[in-house]
């Protein structure tokens, strides 16, 4: 019997065309090993996003909840450490929200340890040669809200919860600027999660 994995991508924002989160979530396959995919695409807006995921996996009860988000400027699919309990938005969310030093949860703890085991996961990529490593910020715009209220309302539980960030697709990168094709990050995203137990 397939274990339920609830993985979500974003919607585009700050004039995107597209978010490569969303894309690559999109392209995976419904089943990769002992998991069942299944897919939701969440808007780039704190609260409201986290919202979206919560009430999801309340019906699922998935057994893992990984969330993806976009990273422009990574050259790597960068699995989370960490998330903080920090709001601060450098630009407007796509409902013209802009926290400035907020905290996600006013009573919650500084930060959580995401529950998925992503050294090991990033060191098995690397070691196949996937442009995979560990990432020890998620940041304070709306993948670490995500990731932070995920973390927060499953601590008690058994449900694992883990976010990733993938770099931009190639139309996206400016000149200079890192990026990976959607294939790559795929196949990248296909073994971290065949991986998983």
């Amino acid at each position: 019997m397939k274990h339920t994995l609830l993985i979500t991508g974003f919607e585009p924002f700050q004039q995107e065309p597209i978010n490569p989160s969303w894309e690559a979530v999109a392209a995976l396959p419904s089943d990769i090993g002992p998991w069942h995919l299944e897919k939701l695409r969440l808007p780039t807006v704190f609260g409201q996003a986290a919202e979206l995921a919560l009430a999801r996996a309340a019906v699922l009860k998935p057994q893992a909840i990984l969330s993806l988000g976009q990273a422009g400027g990574r050259e790597a699919v960068t699995p989370e450490v960490v998330a903080v309990n920090l709001q601060d938005a450098r630009i407007p969310d796509n409902a013209g929200n802009q926290p400035q030093g907020d905290p996600i949860v006013p009573a919650g703890w500084d930060g959580y340890f995401t529950t998925l085991p992503v050294r090991s996961l990033a060191q098995q990529a690397a070691e196949k040669g996937f442009p995979c490593r560990l990432s020890y910020s998620a940041g304070t715009y709306v993948c670490n809200d995500v990731f932070y209220r995920l973390l927060h309302h499953y601590k008690p539980t058994e449900t694992r919860v883990g976010f990733i960030h993938v770099p931009f697709l190639p139309i996206q990168a400016k000149e200079g600027q890192p990026s990976l094709s959607l294939t790559q990050i795929t196949e990248v995203l296909e073994f971290l999660i065949g991986a998983l137990e």
